[in-house]
């Protein structure tokens, strides 16, 4: 990392801080010994293949795992820590402290119109309070729900319904958004405008991680690449890691 970047971020403000992360589901561990750090403004590529720990280090965060032990730091307060309950106990908890979570796929009621999908990602008081102008924010970043608001998320193509399940993690009073996948399933020019749009997102004092398979998504576009391998982070050279993976593949 060059000088400059180091005096830059440390300028910044941790939104995330991750000290030995282990989590898994059962018997199964999947994170091993993690530690991360992100500061405020920056987007962060997480890359790797299917199975190696992206969506499960997000959902650690979220306290939405099996089990899980180390600390996880979220603007400054304790979110982690060793887990005995069930998965999503304190999840609403976390997400008060400033976490929106966009995982894989849709995650949508079909019958819902997209207009009400958006106004559900507005989970705290003053989110709701300031809906409508949320939603102003959200259709500047994907402008083809403009005319779609009274149409039920269903009827709509893949690619709108991403849009609406993005923009409904948009709509939370979030300091650190955790987008899983954003281009899983999609053509590979939508999955494109996908990505386009998160990259237009003013993060101001809030921190982004996109976890993606495709690489090439994510070069020059953020300002970090980590790469997730087995359970643990792999270093910030995407181009590193695009090779590790051709070889695993």
């Amino acid at each position: 990392m060059a000088m400059g970047q180091q005096a830059q971020r440390s300028e910044r403000r941790e939104v995330l801080n991750v000290k030995g992360l282990s989590a898994g589901y059962g018997p199964m561990r999947v994170i091993h010994d993690l530690d991360l750090i992100v500061y405020s403004g920056e987007r962060v590529g997480l890359v790797g293949l299917n199975g190696h720990g992206k969506s499960t280090l997000f959902l650690a965060i979220a306290g939405l795992t099996g089990w899980q032990r180390g600390s996880i730091r979220l603007n400054g307060a304790e979110v982690g820590g060793t887990r005995s309950q069930g998965p999503g106990r304190y999840t609403h908890l976390v997400v008060k402290r400033g976490l929106a979570l966009i995982p894989q796929g849709d995650e949508i009621f079909t019958g819902l119109t997209v207009e009400e999908h958006l106004d559900s990602g507005a989970f705290t008081r003053r989110a709701w309070r300031d809906r409508q102008e949320r939603k102003k924010k959200v259709l500047q970043i994907f402008p083809p729900l403009k005319k779609l608001m009274g149409t039920a998320v269903g009827r709509l193509s893949g690619g709108e319904r991403r849009m609406v399940a993005i923009g409904r993690g948009l709509m939370a009073e979030a300091s650190l958004y955790l987008v899983d996948e954003p281009s899983l399933g999609l053509a590979p020019k939508i999955g494109k405008g996908v990505l386009d749009a998160l990259m237009s997102v003013e993060l101001g004092d809030s921190a982004m991680i996109i976890a993606e398979q495709n690489v090439a998504l994510l070069e020059r576009r953020v300002d970090r690449v980590l790469g997730m391998h087995v359970g643990k982070l792999k270093g910030e050279a995407a181009a590193a890691l695009a090779y590790q993976t051709r070889r695993e593949i």
